[in-house]
């Protein structure tokens, strides 16, 4: 007794280490951003800088909302793409599923959370590319292929398997007695699974478009690969555009100054995009659940 007493004890305090280790990373992270980006939005003018439509560090100009919007345009689509995907394939492999397909689908679905992202990048450079070159040329439109369409097909793949994962664990957790009861007063299959059992999981399925669209929204090395990484306002799907992380990773390495310190306060603001995300959908995933 004695031992299970000393041994919950120390793994209580290894636990708690664990946790303030957590949230003083998470404290350093915020003051390296915050402490760099804030005097220089004080300086340059937050107006300025987040609405100011020409990046150009040479000649210390540093207007953010270029990539701003290829930010946006980027995670629309692929939000719009990943998300009715993600969430239908996780009711088809709960519901709908055979088992023996389900053996194969799920570890694989497993397998492409563990891919790097540059390995998307890599396949939307090799297979994608070319495809929306040929589309947008069939089109009327001039394009090398490398567009946000391209940004936002690849980004909708790579949040597919955190959205499938944890939505079909969102759905499999919900009490058999829900789908028992349903079919018990005359609701057929399909029925009560979109309208008992799905309603039922939101709070797991809106989980997993937060994480989904985090992802999008701070993922770099995808879309460096096949945006195209022009700074100016996208001109159309078919175009390329540049996010604030390709906009970072591109040009940190020889940042020194104020386009270092532009470039650490573009990271603040992705930081308080990301953190507005997180509120938004914690808010409708909060008032969902009660109603």
């Amino acid at each position: 007794m004695k031992q299970n007493n000393l041994l919950e004890n120390v793994m209580k305090y290894v636990f708690m280490f664990a946790a303030f280790t957590s949230i003083l990373a998470l404290l350093a992270i915020c003051y390296f951003i915050f402490a760099r980006g804030i005097p220089f939005m004080a300086d340059y003018g937050l107006g300025n800088f987040l609405f100011g439509d020409t990046w150009q560090p040479s000649q210390e100009v540093f207007g953010l909302a270029p990539m701003l919007v290829g930010s946006l345009y980027v995670t629309l689509i692929a939000f719009v793409l990943g998300v009715p995907t993600g969430i239908f394939t996780a009711m088809f492999m709960a519901y709908y599923c055979p088992p023996k397909l389900h053996k194969i689908l799920k570890p694989a679905t497993n397998l492409m959370s563990g891919i790097p992202s540059i390995v998307f990048g890599y396949f939307g450079l090799q297979v994608l590319v070319p495809a929306i070159r040929s589309l947008a040329r069939a089109l009327g439109f001039a394009s090398n292929g490398m567009s946000i369409a391209t940004a936002g097909i690849v980004l909708a793949i790579m949040i597919l398997p955190t959205i499938i994962t944890m939505s079909e664990s969102s759905l499999r957790a919900v009490p058999k007695t829900y789908y028992q009861a349903s079919v018990g007063l005359g609701a057929d299959h399909d029925r009560t699974s979109y309208s008992i059992m799905m309603p039922a999981a939101r709070s797991g399925i809106y989980s997993s478009v937060i994480l989904g669209i985090g992802r999008a929204v701070g993922e770099t090395m995808a879309v460096v690969m096949v945006a195209g990484n022009q700074a100016m306002f996208p001109q159309g799907l078919f175009l390329g555009a540049r996010t604030m992380t390709a906009n970072i990773i591109l040009e940190m390495a020889y940042a020194t100054g104020t386009h270092q310190s532009a470039l650490i306060a573009t990271g603040a603001v992705l930081f308080v995009i990301i953190l507005i995300i997180n509120a938004i959908f914690a808010y409708v995933k909060r008032t969902g659940v009660n109603n």
